[in-house]
């Protein structure tokens, strides 16, 4: 019953009716919550199936749409539309972490906020919508909701790596020192999180906070870049 009524939030919250309700229920299952449960399917497949469909639209989008631009510069922009980071923005306006289904343990480890958990079951929805409405409509979900991502790829303000376009950015005119200082860490082991410093020249200019060490200092110099506006939220 609980996996019912988080899909259908999750209906509501994408403005979508499922024909086959148990498409949904899938797609936003985590295989820890299967394991725990008999006979109940997870996101795995559905996943790969959606990853296809998303790459195949997005594709075409760009070919029909860029008929000027060569195949390294499309594979750029198509990469940076359908990476994880962007994946996970996708599943933050959704709210899709607070609709999954996952283990207790999972969940307290960080596992709905976890950037390759949302972005695997982005593609699980976006299969279970293409398996349940056709490829039309499909192409028509996806063109909507990806637009924002699509224009800010465009724009090259979809960054993979923070940290080394940050230092591209800041050592274009001559040697500059960054240096990323971890603060503290709080929590239990299975759920620590790390507060880290950006240092320019020995001056605190940017800081961030993730589930990692690495993940803080990223987010630590996005925050240095939006700052300087190379990048927008």
């Amino acid at each position: 019953m609980k996996c019912d009524i988080k899909s259908q939030d999750l209906e509501n919250e994408l403005g979508l009716n499922f024909s086959d309700k148990e498409l949904l229920k899938t797609a936003i299952t985590h295989s820890s919550f299967a394991n725990q449960k008999k006979k109940v399917e997870f996101n795995e497949r559905l996943e790969f199936l959606g990853d296809s469909v998303l790459q195949l639209i997005i594709s075409e989008y760009l070919y029909t749409n860029f008929t000027e631009k060569y195949e390294g510069y499309l594979t750029k922009i198509r990469s940076l539309i359908v990476c994880e980071n962007s994946l996970c923005e996708i599943a933050s306006g959704w709210k899709l972490g607070m609709y999954m289904n996952m283990s207790k343990g999972e969940e307290i480890t960080g596992g709905r906020n976890r950037v390759s958990i949302l972005a695997d079951c982005v593609e699980a929805v976006i299969a279970a919508i293409y398996l349940d409405k056709g490829i039309e409509y499909s192409k028509s979900f996806i063109l909507n909701n990806f637009k924002a991502t699509i224009d800010k790829a465009i724009s090259n303000e979809i960054v993979l790596d923070y940290k080394t376009k940050l230092q591209e950015i800041l050592q274009q005119n001559g040697e500059v020192h960054i240096c990323y200082e971890l603060l503290k860490f709080e929590g239990p082991p299975h759920k620590r999180k790390f507060f880290v410093d950006v240092l320019i020249n020995g001056t605190i200019s940017g800081s961030g906070q993730g589930l990692s060490k690495k993940e803080a200092e990223q987010n630590a110099a996005k925050e240095v870049m939006i700052r300087q506006g190379d990048i927008h939220e």
